[in-house]
């Protein structure tokens, strides 16, 4: 965290793509969301600015992994697998500094949105907020997983990218699933991060104990919870 507080200019930097969606993308939507049928409760606002949270928990998190890459070939991970640190703690200390910056991005992004016209209740944008968060702590272990299995940037950017694009258009982060033919809805059924993105928005209109929301939610702490025992193994493996 010292690192990031030297040089905040990199959690500026971060949101820059998402206020472009919501600057240049977010007034085509509005006359989208009131003529289409299908679209999830809310108005435009209500409809993307949750998804560009994800997407920002998303896109923050899987990419971290090219920073333990340079760490491992000056051997800075070689040399602190050789202490008697937790290997728990070694992921830990990353991944939840890669979530205290997306959440300062995604306070960021939401401030930015009111006035564009961003109404939400306050718990409904806490819990969201929280949902990024829990989500790009997932994303976060899952890249420096990854990233410690490939070995290399040349091996982990095709990986990342491979599986990030269909996980970004089958989410519903651009446009609800919800209006999607009936085959493409479908398939985005298997994408867990849907659920979140439904959740996201669900939350950010008020229905914070709605079915959506909870499934939601307990897909993130799955998520979660998942990357975690994959990072903490994959870091227990290289120290062997």
């Amino acid at each position: 965290m010292r690192q990031s507080l030297r040089n905040p200019f990199w959690v500026v930097i971060g949101i820059v793509q998402p206020f472009l969606y919501l600057a240049l993308f977010g007034p085509l939507l509005i006359p989208i969301v009131q003529s289409t049928p299908g679209f999830p409760p809310g108005d435009a606002w209500q409809v993307l600015v949750p998804a560009l949270l994800i997407q920002l928990g998303l896109f923050g998190g899987l990419f971290v992994g090219f920073s333990i890459l340079t760490e491992f070939k000056a051997g800075v991970v070689e040399r602190m697998q050789v202490t008697p640190v937790s290997r728990v703690a070694l992921l830990l200390g990353r991944a939840l500094k890669e979530t205290a910056v997306l959440l300062t991005q995604g306070v960021l992004l939401t401030v930015l949105a009111i006035p564009f016209g961003l109404r939400a209740p306050v718990g409904g944008v806490v819990v969201g907020l929280a949902l990024v968060a829990v989500l790009g702590f997932a994303a976060s272990s899952a890249s420096y997983a990854l990233a410690l299995r490939v070995k290399t940037e040349e091996a982990f950017l095709p990986i990342v990218q491979s599986v990030f694009l269909p996980l970004l258009l089958l989410s519903g982060i651009l446009l609800p699933m919800s209006i999607a033919p009936a085959w493409l809805f479908a398939l985005s059924r298997v994408n867990p991060f849907v659920y979140v993105v439904d959740a996201t928005r669900a939350v950010f209109v008020g229905d914070l104990f709605s079915a959506t929301a909870l499934v939601g939610i307990g897909v993130a702490l799955v998520l979660a919870a998942a990357s975690l025992l994959w990072g903490v193994r994959t870091f227990q493996r290289e120290s062997a």
